[in-house]
């Protein structure tokens, strides 16, 4: 079986000392993690995302744009760096961009600006987006609604709405869900509305080193244990791993030029 993790960071410090066994760990014996996709988070993280993906081009992918966390008074130049990378190389996705008001609304302005510039970026070179959104739906909607859906195709990452949030991202454009760990967790309700989405609605992604999925939940995440995903979905879904490792690789290939 063939699984995409469509969303990690597994080039951040956290894997400095283990990386060539946590790549080792993405072969196992009946599940094989064979494409990687890299979201950029700003421009303190692109040498290290580019030099991971040096490593092993085969399985890595990176992405290029600017976490709203990370937009900031600089905004302007940390987008002016984004766009240049864009210019000299291709990438896989605009991403990981979006709008984040969990933590700080002091540049929600900006954020919605950045987002904005991101998604015309998008459109301009006919990529997808990988959209972060946290407190944000409403504001990440009206924003999304300025562009005409038939140019907008993507994910919104880590999902972990109800179904009739999904149901309005599905009306903005061609987007999937990024369904990760959270589906693991006990009490996050998430496992029930899994079970009444479409599959072809849905791509695999872990967000490591964040929200490692049941039993190690609290923990270091990695790549490797999207197969923990995957077996959960399976589960609710009532369907073999295979039939969900098929569907999910065959929607995230079809999003991202790989």
């Amino acid at each position: 079986m063939k699984l995409i993790d469509t969303h990690s960071h597994i080039y951040e410090d956290d894997f400095k000392e283990d990386i060539d066994e946590a790549i080792d760990r993405l072969e196992q014996e009946h599940i094989y993690i064979y494409k990687v996709l890299l979201p950029n988070v700003d421009s303190e993280t692109i040498e290290k995302m580019h030099s991971l993906e040096r490593k092993r081009p085969d399985l890595f992918h990176s992405m290029m744009g600017v976490h709203p966390s990370s937009i900031k008074a600089n905004y302007k130049e940390e987008l002016e760096t984004a766009n240049k990378w864009l210019s000299s190389r291709e990438y896989c996705a605009i991403g990981e961009i979006g709008i984040d008001l969990y933590w700080d609304k002091t540049f929600v302005n900006e954020q919605i600006i950045a987002f904005e510039t991101q998604i015309g970026w998008a459109i301009e070179k006919d990529l997808p987006v990988v959209i972060h959104s946290r407190e944000s739906f409403d504001t990440i909607h009206a924003s999304l609604k300025k562009f005409d859906k038939k140019h907008l195709r993507g994910i919104f990452h880590s999902f972990a709405g109800d179904v009739e949030t999904a149901e309005k991202i599905f009306s903005l454009g061609n987007f999937k869900l990024g369904i990760n760990g959270i589906v693991t967790f006990k009490n996050s309700g998430l496992d029930k509305t899994v079970a009444q989405l479409p599959l072809e609605k849905i791509v695999l992604e872990t967000d490591s080193p964040y929200l490692a999925p049941n039993p190690y939940r609290g923990k270091r995440n990695e790549s490797a244990y999207l197969s923990l995903i995957a077996r959960k979905i399976a589960e609710v879904k009532e369907q073999s791993m295979e039939k969900i490792a098929e569907i999910t690789t065959k929607n995230a290939l079809e999003l991202f030029p790989l």
